[in-house]
Protein backbone atom coordinates (compact mmCIF):
# COMPACT_ATOMS: atom_id res chain seq x y z
CA UNK A 1 0.00 0.00 0.00
CA UNK A 2 2.13 2.47 -1.23
CA UNK A 3 -0.15 4.99 -2.59
CA UNK A 4 -1.36 5.92 0.88
CA UNK A 5 1.99 7.42 1.77
CA UNK A 6 2.45 9.23 -0.96
CA UNK A 7 -1.16 11.18 -0.70
CA UNK A 8 0.02 12.00 2.62
CA UNK A 9 3.00 13.43 1.45
CA UNK A 10 0.94 15.34 -0.66
CA UNK A 11 -1.94 16.73 0.93
CA UNK A 12 1.15 17.73 4.26
CA UNK A 13 2.43 21.01 2.91
CA UNK A 14 -1.43 21.88 1.65
CA UNK A 15 -2.46 20.96 5.12
CA UNK A 16 0.23 22.88 6.61
CA UNK A 17 -0.91 26.14 5.62
CA UNK A 18 -4.12 25.90 7.09
CA UNK A 19 -2.30 26.98 10.19
CA UNK A 20 -1.09 30.23 8.90
CA UNK A 21 -1.92 33.50 10.38
CA UNK A 22 -3.46 35.82 7.92
CA UNK A 23 -2.81 39.11 8.98
CA UNK A 24 -2.79 40.41 12.79
CA UNK A 25 -4.80 39.31 14.91
CA UNK A 26 -6.18 41.36 18.49
CA UNK A 27 -5.50 39.75 21.33
CA UNK A 28 -7.77 40.26 24.32
CA UNK A 29 -4.64 42.38 25.82
CA UNK A 30 -4.77 44.98 22.75
CA UNK A 31 -8.66 45.62 23.28
CA UNK A 32 -10.46 48.00 25.36
CA UNK A 33 -11.23 47.62 28.76
CA UNK A 34 -14.21 48.56 30.75
CA UNK A 35 -17.49 48.42 31.07
CA UNK A 36 -20.85 49.48 29.71
CA UNK A 37 -22.13 49.94 25.95
CA UNK A 38 -18.92 52.35 25.26
CA UNK A 39 -16.25 50.30 26.01
CA UNK A 40 -18.37 47.31 23.78
CA UNK A 41 -18.46 49.66 21.14
CA UNK A 42 -14.76 50.63 21.77
CA UNK A 43 -14.01 46.63 21.69
CA UNK A 44 -16.04 46.07 18.76
CA UNK A 45 -14.29 48.72 17.06
CA UNK A 46 -10.84 47.80 18.14
CA UNK A 47 -11.62 44.31 16.18
CA UNK A 48 -13.05 45.97 13.05
CA UNK A 49 -9.85 47.90 12.31
CA UNK A 50 -7.82 44.97 12.88
CA UNK A 51 -9.99 43.11 10.36
CA UNK A 52 -9.50 46.02 8.01
CA UNK A 53 -6.06 46.38 8.20
CA UNK A 54 -5.76 42.59 7.31
CA UNK A 55 -7.88 42.28 5.17
CA UNK A 56 -10.31 39.94 7.05
CA UNK A 57 -13.38 42.29 6.51
CA UNK A 58 -13.90 44.22 2.86
CA UNK A 59 -13.39 48.18 3.34
CA UNK A 60 -17.47 48.27 1.84
CA UNK A 61 -18.55 45.89 4.85
CA UNK A 62 -16.42 48.11 7.18
CA UNK A 63 -18.13 51.25 6.06
CA UNK A 64 -21.63 49.59 6.29
CA UNK A 65 -20.91 48.03 10.09
CA UNK A 66 -19.93 51.69 10.45
CA UNK A 67 -23.04 53.28 9.61
CA UNK A 68 -25.16 50.57 11.39
CA UNK A 69 -23.07 51.32 14.64
CA UNK A 70 -24.18 55.44 14.09
CA UNK A 71 -27.54 54.87 16.28
CA UNK A 72 -26.09 52.63 18.55
CA UNK A 73 -23.91 55.01 19.08
CA UNK A 74 -26.28 57.76 19.94
CA UNK A 75 -28.48 55.22 22.12
CA UNK A 76 -25.17 54.71 24.12
CA UNK A 77 -23.88 58.91 24.59
CA UNK A 78 -27.98 59.61 25.41
CA UNK A 79 -27.10 56.69 28.57
CA UNK A 80 -29.17 53.91 27.43
CA UNK A 81 -27.04 51.48 27.77
CA UNK A 82 -29.27 48.21 27.48
CA UNK A 83 -30.38 49.08 24.18
CA UNK A 84 -26.46 50.05 22.81
CA UNK A 85 -25.12 47.01 24.26
CA UNK A 86 -28.13 44.76 22.47
CA UNK A 87 -27.71 46.47 19.68
CA UNK A 88 -24.17 46.16 18.92
CA UNK A 89 -24.17 42.46 19.74
CA UNK A 90 -27.42 42.58 16.91
CA UNK A 91 -24.81 44.10 14.41
CA UNK A 92 -21.86 41.51 15.56
CA UNK A 93 -24.21 38.79 15.05
CA UNK A 94 -25.39 39.83 11.62
CA UNK A 95 -21.81 40.49 10.44
CA UNK A 96 -20.63 37.27 11.68
CA UNK A 97 -18.49 38.16 14.92
CA UNK A 98 -19.51 36.56 18.12
CA UNK A 99 -22.00 38.55 20.21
Amino acid sequence: MMLRPALLALALPLLAGCNAASGPAVGSAALPSGSGCAAEIRRFDAVLAADLESGNVAAKVHEQIQRELQPVRAACASGQDGGAIAGTSAIKRRHGYPG
